[in-house]
């Protein structure tokens, strides 16, 4: 399976999914730290990719997501954005439902 391939499908199978630099719980910059605790704190489960630990990804998915930075957090199929959209809408109240909503999609 090709990478782009394999992007496809993590973004497909995964509801939430945030690439990020480290772990949420050992996150590896700041950025992936500030959208790793704003998604934690959603309170729904969330798959993440280590994108230091699959360099194939850190290199094609900027290409196919049209972003070029990471974080980047993909909620439903769709990309949100990355450290500062997802802490902006975290604070508004944006990013609960927005995650609420595709999680009990998901589960429907």
């Amino acid at each position: 399976m090709d990478i782009i391939e394999t992007i496809k499908e993590q973004i497909t199978v995964n509801t939430v999914l945030l690439y990020m630099k480290g772990s949420p719980n050992a996150p590896q910059c700041g950025f992936s730290s500030k959208a790793s605790q704003a998604v934690m704190a959603c309170g729904e489960k969330f798959a993440y990719v280590d994108i230091l630990q699959n360099p194939e990804i850190r290199a094609n998915l900027p290409k196919y997501a049209n972003w070029p930075t990471f974080p980047q957090l993909w909620v439903g199929g769709e990309l949100v954005g990355g450290s500062d959209i997802v802490a902006e809408m975290f604070d508004k109240g944006e990013l609960q439902t927005l995650i609420k909503d595709a999680t009990q999609k998901a589960d429907a």
